[in-house]
């Protein structure tokens, strides 16, 4: 069997990244947009949220502390 030449095989090798790339979706929108509301009425997320105000305002109370 012939050995092929380097330009032979790279022709080959970007045909196949070719079909390689045709088969793959495109990737989905990274967008932060797309991500806006998806928590909304979740009863966890209201959770998370509302401890973090909490946590933050202790912090400025402490702040307040101790810059008085």
């Amino acid at each position: 069997m012939p050995e092929s030449t380097v330009e032979e095989r790279l022709q080959a090798l970007e045909q196949q990244m070719q079909d390689v790339l045709a088969k793959m979706k495109p990737a989905p929108d990274k967008n932060w947009r797309s991500s806006l509301g998806m928590f909304d009425d979740d009863p966890v997320m209201r959770e998370i949220d509302e401890e973090g105000r909490r946590i933050r305002e202790a912090d400025r109370e402490q702040s307040r502390r101790d810059h008085s």
